[in-house]
């Protein structure tokens, strides 16, 4: 008969001691909720289902999305941007607009991997963590550990970009959060073929935020600097080639 020292050391007791010390930025979480992140996560998985190669993934949040979008501002021609940077690859969008560390999280645990098995993958997530659920470096950087650990084990042959958090307007507490969890990033040893980089130095101008580099703040009314413009992603993505091809080739 277990006591009552050996049953708190059981698997399941332990398992579920450790879920329970995991924030909630590591914690998948669903937003089925919302009609249209629900219509978007289905035809994600109908995609994939039909067969979709891709030997690129994007895995993020809006900032990975936009590429989906075609202007008809100047500043919105983004997927000319993917056509050609990652036409070639077949490349997969699973950016998803609003989604924090959690909410990819769980699309990944849920379809949004399944059977794919591409040479390389992008994450670019964080942003939102310091939104409205306003989640600190600590915690942001257990979910970004989470999002990758998952990516890993669902795609063992993939290379993956782990790329740092993006600068941004909003407040000086979301600029330190930012620069601590960047650093945290930087700081740590990754696995092999995974790959960290930071590219917030693109959207910098003698080293204050460049303004220009978003679209917020050309909006009607204008919004806080958070989503680089086409020609912002097009610097991003020339920036990350050399370590994409890497991935890609290795």
């Amino acid at each position: 008969m277990l006591n009552r020292r050996s049953l708190l050391a059981t698997p399941l007791v332990l398992a579920a001691k450790a879920a329970a010390a995991m924030p909630l930025a590591a914690t998948p979480i669903s937003r089925l909720d919302t009609h249209w992140w629900k219509a978007r996560h289905e035809a994600k998985l109908a995609e994939i289902a039909a067969g979709a190669k891709p030997e690129l993934i994007w895995l993020g949040d809006s900032i990975t999305q936009n590429f989906e979008r075609a202007g008809p501002e100047s500043w919105a021609q983004y997927q000319a941007v993917w056509q050609h940077y990652y036409g070639r690859l077949h490349a997969l969008n699973l950016g998803f607009k609003g989604d924090s560390t959690c909410h990819l999280l769980w699309r990944m645990r849920h379809g949004e991997l399944a059977g794919l098995s591409p040479k390389a993958a992008v994450v670019l997530i964080g942003a939102n963590n310091f939104g409205r659920v306003h989640w600190s470096a600590e915690d942001t950087v257990l979910g970004i550990e989470a999002v990758l650990t998952e990516a890993r084990r669902a795609m063992p042959r993939t290379g993956i970009l782990l790329l740092g958090v993006l600068p941004s307007d909003r407040s000086a507490w979301v600029d330190e959060q930012t620069r601590r969890t960047n650093q945290a990033l930087s700081a740590k040893s990754w696995p092999n073929r995974v790959i960290y980089q930071d590219v917030g130095s693109l959207f910098l101008r003698d080293g204050h935020l460049d303004h220009s580099a978003f679209y917020d703040p050309m909006l009607h009314p204008p919004e806080p600097a958070l989503h680089p413009t086409a020609q912002g992603m097009a610097a991003m993505a020339q920036a990350i080639a050399p370590n994409l091809d890497r991935l890609l080739t290795a």
